[in-house]
């Protein structure tokens, strides 16, 4: 049950539910203890996530990877990444779990490419969540060759098909200021969605290509004219 309001996005409910079971003297388990984790970070509830933290030490449990990675998550999620740097830092779990490695990672641009190669020193394997927080990360950050040396590993594991890779590989050489390297990525996918063409008539805005830009958006628009698209919410367009 709790878990089951945690995936359908009822993140008090699961707390109320936690709650209503200790009421009941049932003792928790991993499994909701995760769930519970979980319910804290969808709505930001610090103080009942540092509560279950305390339990987990209580009980032992630091060792359990899945319950150490939801909490520095969710310690991320509610804004303390102090905590979530101090429990990543004092894990007891195995080095090699990339999890963690990624949720620390997300959104820490200024620290994303330092964490990467502690990542690498540690014989860890990046996932592809992990190499597209990092081309976020020299996107923020203007960091080219970082993000071509990201590109070229990316290659080598076989990512460079998936259009969620693609899109932000473009979206990273269009803010290091690489038009061309952006033009070429684009080129050289099988299929564009709107971030995609987003991505790309940003960028020539971005580089003062702005004919280019509404070249682009009109060459996507036949593209895309006998798709069923819209410019609606939620809309997608892969052509």
């Amino acid at each position: 049950m709790i878990l089951g309001h945690v995936k359908c996005g009822q993140g008090q409910k699961a707390l109320e539910l936690f709650q209503q079971m200790q009421d009941e003297g049932l003792q928790s388990d991993h499994v909701n203890s995760r769930g519970l984790l979980n319910a804290c970070a969808s709505v930001v509830a610090l103080k009942e996530g540092r509560d279950a933290h305390e339990q987990i030490i209580q009980r032992g449990w630091e060792s359990d990877v899945f319950l150490m990675s939801s909490l520095v998550d969710m310690y991320a999620k509610c804004g303390s990444m102090e905590d979530a740097s101090r429990v990543f830092k004092n894990r007891k779990m195995p080095s090699l779990d990339v999890v963690p490695w990624n949720t620390m990672i997300c959104g820490q641009w200024q620290k994303v490419l330092e964490l990467f190669q502690e990542i690498q020193k540690e014989g860890v394997q990046p996932d592809l969540r992990t190499f597209v927080e990092l081309l976020n990360a020299c996107a923020s950050v203007v960091a080219l060759e970082e993000g071509r040396h990201a590109h070229r590993q990316i290659i080598e594991h076989g990512w460079d098909s998936d259009i969620i890779v693609g899109n932000s590989l473009i979206d990273m050489y269009s803010k290091c200021g690489s038009l061309e390297d952006a033009c070429k990525v684009f080129e050289s996918m099988a299929s564009h969605d709107v971030i995609t063409w987003n991505a790309m008539i940003s960028g020539h805005v971005k580089c003062g290509e702005g004919q280019k830009a509404l070249e682009l958006f009109h060459q996507m628009e036949r593209r895309c004219a006998t798709d069923t698209y819209h410019f609606g919410r939620g809309a997608k367009c892969v052509c």
